[in-house]
């Protein structure tokens, strides 16, 4: 393997021979690589591409990831703890329990991707795009997606305590039974949402929101009213 290449293949770095590349400044395409459990925290990797990888259970807690680009990576358990990633790329690939936790996402696009159990505790976010990402059972507390139109997203049994979807819009998504204390739908379009489990606590917080007549009628029917 040269560290001269912009382009590696089929390989199993180590720590030292990433450190080494990134000391050049210059990205790296990384197909096909080995990086399970690999230890990668705080180093600057902006720029670099990673396409059909093993990223299981590595580690890129504090990394720099500006315009990082997985496409079709396997990184189930993997760490991005306070890592940067501005204008980054999630495309395809299996993303789930991984821990998000303090990390910033700035201008992010995650697409295609399985993100089940993923940990956004306290992430940093403007402008993420999200589109056909599976989030059952993860964990996305205080999260803004205002004015966002979310397409094929589920959220089914998330934890989504206090996020923010004013204003935003669904299209072919889930919320089934997600858990949406303080949650705020000022004027959202609700319309192609699975409400299915969704308890209507404070009416207030769906305030303008459009609904559909079968989307009404199931939220009236936990207060024991019929719709005809």
């Amino acid at each position: 393997m040269s560290l001269l290449e912009s382009t590696l293949s089929d390989c199993s770095p180590s720590r030292s021979d990433i450190e080494r590349i990134s000391m050049t400044g210059q990205p790296c395409t990384m197909k096909n690589c080995n990086f399970e459990e690999l230890d990668l925290t705080k180093l600057d990797l902006s720029g670099w591409q990673f396409e059909r990888c093993n990223l299981t259970r590595a580690s890129f807690d504090g990394a720099i990831l500006d315009g990082v680009s997985f496409s079709g990576c396997r990184a189930a358990r993997a760490s991005f703890q306070g890592a940067r990633f501005l204008d980054g790329t999630i495309d395809g690939g299996d993303f789930s329990n991984t821990n998000m936790r303090g990390a910033t996402l700035s201008a992010a696009s995650l697409k295609r991707c399985k993100m089940t159990g993923a940990d956004f505790t306290e992430v940093q976010s403007m402008g993420i795009e999200f589109e056909d990402v599976l989030l059952v059972l993860a964990i996305i507390p205080k999260f803004s997606f205002q004015k966002m139109t979310l397409k094929q997203v589920d959220f089914s049994d998330a934890d989504m305590r206090a996020c923010d979807f004013r204003n935003s819009v669904f299209e072919d998504c889930s919320l089934r039974n997600a858990h949406l204390a303080d949650c705020g739908f000022e004027n959202a379009d609700l319309r192609g949402a699975d409400l299915g489990g969704v308890k209507l606590h404070d009416a207030r917080r769906f305030k303008g929101a459009i609904i559909s007549k079968r989307q009404a009628a199931d939220l009236l029917g936990q207060l024991g009213l019929v719709v005809l």
